[in-house]
C-alpha cells in the first residue's frame, strides 16, 4: 500500500480571484431569491445540473475519446492543453491541464488544499463537497478513508496518488474503461463517465435507463 501526494503550490497560488467570484456569485443569488426572481429550490437544481450534467460532459467527451483513439490518448497524456483544446474546450480556470491515468497498479485523485482550483472547462462548476476544508485536507492525509465514504474501495496493494491542483496547473483523471464497455462507441461511452470518476472519487458506471 502506498500513497502519494503531489503538491504545485510552491509554486505560488492565487486564489483571491476564485474567491471573489464566489463571493459576487453567491451575494448575486441572495438577491435574486431576496427580491422573488428566483425560486431557491429552482436555482438549487440549476446549479446542480452544471456540476453534474452539464459541465462534466465536455470531460466525459474527453475521456470517451482517450478511451477509443490511442493516439489522442497518448496525445492527451503528454500534452492535455492542446489534445483538450483540439475538441473545443478551452477558457479560464483550463489554461494549463495535466491528465493523470487510472491503471491496474495506480488510483489518481485530485483535490486542491488550498481553496477550490477545479478545470471548468472540463468539468463545469466544482461541487459544495471538493471546495469543504473536510475534503481538502482529509483527500491527502487519509485518501483510502475519503473513497470508502464516496463508495469507492481500493485494493490494499493499490497505489493511490494525490494531485493538487493549483492555479497554474488543473488536474484530471482518466478513468480505467470498464470491462463492460468494452467494444462500445465513442458516442455510447460519454455517458458512462461520471464527474467523480473524472476526479477519481468515483468510477465510470453503466447509464441509468431514461424514462
Amino acid at each position: 500500500m502506498s500513497e502519494h501526494h503531489h503538491s504545485g503550490h510552491d509554486h505560488g497560488h492565487d486564489h483571491s480571484e476564485l474567491s471573489d467570484v464566489e463571493l459576487r456569485v453567491r451575494a448575486l443569488e441572495s438577491l435574486m431569491v431576496e427580491k422573488g426572481y428566483v425560486d431557491p429550490a429552482a436555482l438549487d437544481a440549476l446549479i446542480d445540473t452544471y456540476e453534474t450534467k452539464v459541465g462534466p460532459r465536455n470531460g466525459a467527451q474527453v475521456v470517451a475519446k482517450a478511451w477509443t483513439d490511442p493516439a489522442f490518448k497518448q496525445w492527451l497524456l503528454e500534452d492535455a492543453t492542446a489534445a483538450i483544446a483540439s475538441l473545443g474546450f478551452t477558457g479560464r480556470q483550463g489554461e494549463h491541464m495535466v491528465v493523470v491515468e487510472n491503471t491496474d497498479a495506480t488510483h489518481n485523485m485530485v483535490v486542491c488544499t488550498l481553496c477550490s482550483c477545479y478545470p471548468w472547462p472540463v468539468l463545469g462548476l466544482p461541487p459544495t463537497w471538493y471546495k469543504a476544508a473536510p475534503y481538502r485536507a482529509r483527500a491527502v492525509m487519509q485518501p483510502r478513508a475519503v473513497l470508502a465514504e464516496f463508495g469507492v474501495s481500493m485494493p490494499a496493494g493499490k497505489e493511490i496518488r494525490v494531485w493538487d491542483s493549483t492555479a497554474e496547473i488543473r488536474y484530471l483523471v482518466l478513468p480505467q474503461q470498464p470491462e463492460a464497455a468494452k467494444g462500445l462507441g465513442e458516442a455510447e461511452l460519454v455517458d458512462w463517465v461520471t464527474r467523480d470518476s473524472m476526479i477519481g472519487v468515483g468510477l465510470p458506471q453503466r447509464p441509468a435507463m431514461e424514462g
